[in-house]
């Protein structure tokens, strides 16, 4: 007997497939527990298909310099309060709990080095579907995902003395009423002497108004300001914890030192219709001191106002800063987070 396959028979056999697929993903027999894992043949086609799409993804979306090797102590701080837990450290075992996901998160140590850096970049921004690998929690925050990208990079030859080097600032502070490990996701990256070690990337908060440090956290949580790092370093802060916190950082010698409340010389040559910026940034106003601040930091806040889309909708309110930051030319950006950072000196 010949059974003649005909456009009518085909489309009839794929329906019943199709009916016969979806009974059985109705009838529960599937299992679907991490405990059973995956067959081989399914776990190497799922790993083949991640890393085609991997490949693929990151040529057309990722840029062509992922890495940002000055940012390091921010990246490893996020790293040790988000990601070690999974994917262990330098000197630090994964959780034998997280270990028990399906597919359990790799030791980076071991397989940074099989993905190209423009592959890193775009897994640790957009994560991978069906893993425990989530996006990075600030879209609008590539520079972050650049300095983490480096720091993975670096993780095959890290040691644990560099790890912890990285993770935890020289001495120890204390402040009543705040869990030592609450203080320590502050001065681990901010440093002990709120200063932020010396990272160009991290701000100065000592001797910065109480009022603005309270004022930013709280918009970190909320995720009106976006930063990955800051807000799941804040997660589990309380209102009562911020508030001790801004004013241990203020009180410490820092930026006050060197604030001024008239029109700091240099910024006239900027011309109009940027404004002065000491005019708001000064002791007592509502804006945060800039005067002894990074020029560097101050650089790359300028940067990506300029890049925010978000500020020009008709339904909100302006954003001062980024309408100002749109009028800078883009040359003359750094010399400008200069000439403030500068502003209060003698």
């Amino acid at each position: 007997m010949i059974l003649r396959i005909s456009l009518k028979r085909a489309i009839v056999a794929l329906l019943v497939l199709g009916v016969l697929g979806m009974l059985f993903a109705w009838s529960g027999a599937m299992q679907i527990s991490a405990s059973s894992g995956h067959w081989r043949i399914t776990d190497w086609f799922l790993h083949w298909t991640m890393r085609n799409s991997v490949r693929t993804h990151a040529w057309l979306d990722a840029p062509p310099d992922p890495l940002d090797d000055e940012g390091l102590v921010s990246a490893a701080g996020h790293f040790r309060q988000a990601c070690q837990v999974c994917h262990g450290a330098p000197g630090v075992r994964p959780s034998p709990v997280m270990q028990q996901a399906t597919p359990p998160a790799p030791d980076l140590a071991r397989t940074a080095g099989e993905w190209r850096d423009r592959e890193l970049f775009w897994i640790i921004r957009h994560g991978v579907k069906f893993t425990g690998m989530p996006a990075w929690a600030a879209a609008d925050r590539p520079d972050e995902v650049r300095r983490m990208t480096a720091f993975v990079r670096r993780l095959p030859h890290m040691t644990a003395a560099q790890y912890q080097a990285l993770t935890q600032a020289g001495g120890e502070g204390r402040l009543p009423g705040v869990a030592p490990a609450t203080l320590s996701a502050c001065t681990s990256c901010h440093g002990v002497d709120g200063r932020g070690r010396e990272q160009s990337d991290i701000p100065v908060l000592a001797g910065q108004s109480a009022a603005y440090l309270v004022a930013s956290m709280r918009q970190y949580v909320s995720e009106k300001r976006s930063s990955a790092v800051m807000q799941t370093a804040l997660a589990t802060t309380g209102r009562e914890d911020m508030a001790r916190l801004a004013t241990y950082f203020s009180a410490m010698p820092g930026l006050a030192n060197v604030a001024t409340t008239r029109s700091s010389p240099g910024l006239d040559r900027f011309g109009q219709p940027l404004p002065a910026c000491s005019n708001c940034h000064a002791v007592g106003k509502a804006a945060p001191i800039l005067a002894g601040q990074k020029p560097g930091y101050l650089a790359a806040r300028l940067r990506l106002w300029q890049q925010d889309d978000n500020v020009i909708d008709a339904r909100l309110p302006p954003d001062t800063m980024a309408m100002i930051a749109r009028r800078i030319p883009v040359d003359r950006i750094d010399e400008l987070a200069r000439t403030v950072a500068q502003s209060g000196s003698d």
